[in-house]
């Protein structure tokens, strides 16, 4: 069984499902396992931690799955400047064809990425964007729903309107993001116009992810009400995992005239990369989409995926049975 979509046929795919770039977890085990699924595994340049790392992890990924898989290059401001073009260029030389960019436009990277053939998808969390990005050259679209984890823009439109909305306004082909974790998930979003579906807390919750026990129970622990939005007063929404720590930079915030440098001591990368790492569910803040909620188990890739694709297709097969 299988859906063939704009999306399979443009990344060379089985299946229409993309695994979303995760900080942390993004590594080229996980990746390589999603890719061999028959779905399109995504490693996160910046997980790697630089660009000879990021070389490597390519080339680990290689040695795992000949199979399509993908880089994720989130291009956003941090404290300490990133070689965002030294790792354009390890993509380029290590021959990788799919790039998804996240965060700010890609303006400046698009040039070389569409010199050397390779095919961008761009995160976007509304139309305007996505027709901006359109506009730019790339080659899909990645639309975030209100329910993604990460950040989801400051419309708080969910995905069962802005898929179709977007779908409506652009040509290329768009994935389905936030809050999808099933069968029953990817079947509304190719019902709803999309080509495909991005999953990120889902792949996090299975055998090759390189998550701590602990942080696996956590995602099934959680259910969707289990997040929390911080800076909403900064306009830089970001939803994560409810928590203690997610719980006091909410009520930090919400302090009138409050700043990031109230609660930059919470947020640092560094204290979320080791709570996630280390297995502390309270150590951090940690990323996490409502689609929690739907998750009940630790499958491994393969299992998941084919999961999905049977229980997509048993959700169309009762929608065509409902319309005799």
């Amino acid at each position: 069984m299988q859906f063939v979509t704009r999306l399979t046929r443009l990344l060379g795919i089985r299946y229409p499902i993309v695994m979303g770039g995760l900080t942390h977890y993004g590594r080229a085990n996980l990746a390589a396992a999603v890719s061999n699924a028959g779905a399109l595994g995504m490693l996160t340049a910046l997980t790697a931690g630089s660009p000879d790392g990021l070389r490597r992890e390519i080339a680990r990924c290689r040695e795992l799955t000949d199979q399509p898989f993908g880089v994720n290059l989130t291009l956003l401001p941090t404290i300490r400047p990133v070689p965002y073009d030294e790792y354009r260029q390890a993509i380029i030389e290590e021959g990788v064809k799919i790039v998804e960019t996240a965060g700010r436009s890609p303006v400046d990277h698009l040039p070389a990425f569409k010199a050397h053939d390779i095919k961008v998808i761009h995160k976007c969390a509304s139309v305007r964007h996505a027709l901006s990005a359109q506009s730019l050259g790339v080659d899909v679209i990645s639309i975030d729903g209100f329910e993604c984890a990460g950040h989801p823009g400051e419309d708080d439109v969910g995905g069962l309107v802005l898929i179709p909305a977007t779908v409506d306004r652009v040509s290329i082909p768009v994935i389905a993001s936030g809050g999808i974790a099933d069968g029953r998930g990817l079947a509304a979003a190719l019902a709803l116009g999309a080509d495909g579906v991005n999953m990120g807390t889902r792949f996090c919750a299975t055998q090759e992810a390189e998550a701590p026990p602990a942080i696996k129970q956590m995602y099934l622990d959680k259910d969707e009400t289990a997040t929390n939005l911080i800076f909403r007063s900064l306009r830089n929404t970001a939803r994560v995992v409810k928590n203690g720590i997610s719980d006091e930079v909410v009520r930090r915030l919400a302090v009138p005239g409050a700043t990031f440098s109230e609660v930059a001591d919470l947020v640092a990368g560094e204290r979320g990369r080791k709570a996630l790492m280390e297995g502390d569910p309270e150590g951090g803040i940690l990323w996490g989409s409502q689609a929690m909620g739907l998750i009940h188990d630790l499958p491994d890739c393969d299992e998941l995926v084919r999961r999905i694709i049977k229980d997509a297709h048993a959700a169309t097969s009762r929608l065509n049975a409902a319309c005799g």
